[in-house]
């Protein structure tokens, strides 16, 4: 609940400070395209011995959600999103392929400025709250963090009441879930932050 509070207050602070300003209101949806970080196996029976670590394969993933965009002068914006994002990625290991899942609300909080007629650039803190971690044929707890803390920046195109944009998304700090493999008995720790290039449409009200 104080994180919910905390994402409202942002988001209720930014619209103040604009509010003197035009305000435009809008939907998107769009892909991601990227992957979660390592996946590691530990013996537990070896003092937790490291047996294995693998990169993540890349996946396509998606998310919906909607936006606000204060425009602060005529070439500088606020823009706070909130949105359902699925981030899928994949590892392949000696134990076989499995797939990850993570189900997140964001908050991007970015602030951009217009270059060239409708291009514009961007940049800011994405904030995430995870709400669900799925390891395909893995029993996994939950995060170390469920709010986390990751960092946007792109550019775009305003096309009268249609925009699309293309940013690059990274999380700051590593967020591991664990759980256990059944037929081993290893521990299965894997990074559950984003590293992802993000391809969205957004239609203004």
């Amino acid at each position: 609940m104080k994180k919910a509070i905390i994402l409202a207050m942002l988001s209720l602070t930014t619209i103040g400070f604009a509010q003197d300003k035009k305000i435009n209101l809008g939907i998107k949806a769009g892909l991601n395209y990227g992957d979660n970080g390592e996946i590691e196996f530990s013996d537990v029976t070896n003092a937790g011995e490291n047996i294995a670590t693998e990169d993540a394969d890349d996946r396509v993933g998606y998310h919906i959600g909607a936006y606000i965009r204060a425009n602060i002068t005529d070439n500088i914006y606020l823009k706070p999103e909130f949105l359902y994002t699925q981030n899928n990625s994949s590892y392949e290991t000696s134990f076989g392929r499995s797939n990850y899942k993570v189900k997140r609300i964001d908050a991007p909080i970015l602030a951009g400025i217009t270059v060239l007629g409708p291009l514009h650039v961007f940049a800011g803190p994405s904030l995430q709250y995870i709400v669900d971690t799925d390891l395909e044929d893995i029993d996994l707890e939950d995060v170390e963090n469920e709010f986390t803390v990751g960092l946007q920046f792109g550019a775009g195109i305003q096309l009268g009441r249609l925009n699309a944009d293309i940013r690059y998304e990274r999380g700051l700090s590593e967020n591991q879930a664990e759980g256990i493999q059944e037929n081993t008995g290893a521990t299965i720790r894997v990074d559950s932050r984003p590293n992802q290039f993000i391809l969205s449409l957004g239609l203004d009200f």
